[in-house]
């Protein structure tokens, strides 16, 4: 009888290329896999275990199939991903329904590893981290013009806040000759759009080639005929460099828009992070980058509350947020993770507070996101349909300023019918909070 596995990958769409690998070995060996988790014989969740509420996510929904599983529905429990790799005894103790707790290390081997949950073997196998490979076959599990590109695997910055190099690993990019490899397995089955995704993709190539190959891969990427959009996410503001800007301006097919995580701009709390600039330096950088790469869509994120941050720090932030007016911004309250040198830190600012600070730089966002969408209006857009909501009664897709599931959308009506994937021209007649609403022309 065909075993058939069901997978739920949480977290990151880093985490989402490791779930993509895991399935394609599944099916390659024979098993079929299921849409439907809750409809398989083996669940396999792939856990993301990077702040509080992701672990929260990932211990809730490991239980919900257990219960699945104490139920008679499902056969099987697999834990991988980080949060496994993370609490590597914990997990095994707190969920002993679990059938197999497994690291990233072991994903290379989960076709033995199912074979042997399925035979009512317990498995608990913690690999090296290093053992977790950049190459291999995958099952796209967005929708089928779109992908994340990993090149890089771990990080090396140590930011004393994120526990990510004790879960990844040391930074490990994947050679220039074998991302290209895959781009083009991607366009030539059907993507159109790649997002290129690493804890911190300016620094690739650095640990392979002694210094960052982004421009270089970004101009070969270019060479690759079906690609239509290329996105980088993750850039770290003190590797962004006027050759990657320069390139990024010049090539069409890379979207113009760069996700900067500052985290924050008060140098004495960037230096507590364990990371480099200040606010002279930041607001030097965000007005380069809109100066050499025109039209830009600058993305950053931040975080409140960090240990130490007084009220003055924290308005200066807010001052910074005023005055740079970034197009897209998520913020988020300071999260205490043991073994972080942060968790460490005194004074550790009220979970209240942090959460409070959050919400005003997120209401300060609102107004100037409500703002640049009314600039908006009247102009041309283009824009790649990803459905048709049948409630609107209109499509719904993203334009180049959006990453997908991070970003805002953009509704509109069409006299033709349109088909996932295809890229449209739309006149903005209208905003809705983050989204845009207009009209294919």
């Amino acid at each position: 009888m065909s075993l058939k596995i069901g997978m739920v990958s949480l977290g990151c769409s880093k985490n989402q290329v490791d779930a993509e690998r895991m399935l394609f070995k599944l099916k390659e060996a024979g098993f079929e896999i299921s849409g439907d988790a809750g409809l398989s014989d083996i669940v396999i969740v792939n856990t993301c275990g990077f702040i509080q509420s992701a672990k929260e996510e990932a211990i809730e929904t490991i239980l919900e199939f257990c219960t699945l599983k104490k139920e008679g529905r499902i056969k099987a429990v697999i834990i991988t991903g980080c949060l496994a790799e993370r609490y590597k005894e914990e997990v095994s103790e707190l969920i002993p329904e679990a059938d197999a707790v497994i690291g990233i290390g072991c994903n290379e081997d989960i076709v033995a590893i199912v074979k042997k949950v399925a035979e009512g073997e317990k498995v608990n196998r913690f690999d090296k981290k290093e053992n977790l490979s950049l190459d291999g076959g995958r099952i796209i599990s967005t929708l089928p013009f779109f992908a994340y590109l990993k090149v890089a695997e771990g990080c090396d910055n140590c930011c004393s806040y994120c526990a990510i190099p004790m879960i990844r690993g040391r930074f490990r990019s994947k050679p220039i000759e074998k991302v290209i490899e895959e781009a083009k397995f991607l366009a030539n089955n059907g993507v159109r759009e790649i997002n290129l995704i690493a804890q911190d993709t300016t620094r690739y190539g650095d640990d392979l080639y002694g210094a960052s190959k982004l421009p270089e891969l970004l101009t070969e990427l270019c060479k690759i005929e079906n690609l239509r959009w290329i996105r980088i996410l993750y850039c770290y503001p003190e590797r962004i460099t006027d050759e990657l800007l320069d390139v990024m301006a010049k090539e069409d097919k890379i979207v113009k828009y760069i996700d900067v995580p500052i985290q924050h701009i008060n140098g004495d709390i960037l230096k507590k992070m364990n990371r480099k600039g200040d606010r002279e330096f930041l607001s030097s950088l965000m007005k380069k980058i809109r100066e050499k790469v025109p039209g830009v869509t600058l993305r950053t994120t931040l975080i409140t509350g960090f240990p130490t941050e007084t009220e003055e720090q924290f308005e200066e932030l807010a001052e910074f947020v005023k005055e740079t007016e970034f197009d897209r911004l998520g913020c988020f309250p300071y999260s205490e993770e043991e073994g972080t040198k942060a968790a460490e830190m005194t004074p550790q600012v009220d979970e209240e507070v942090r959460q409070q600070r959050a919400d005003n730089i997120m209401e300060l966002q609102n107004i100037i996101s409500e703002k640049k969408n009314k600039e908006m209006m009247g102009k041309i857009v283009e824009a790649v349909v990803e459905g048709f909501d049948r409630y609107a009664e209109c499509y719904f897709g993203r334009t180049a300023a959006d990453a997908p599931d991070i970003d805002g959308k953009i509704f509109f009506t069409s006299e033709n019918k349109l088909a996932m994937g295809q890229f449209v021209a739309v006149r903005i007649d209208d905003t809705m909070d983050y989204d845009l609403i207009g009209e294919v022309i």
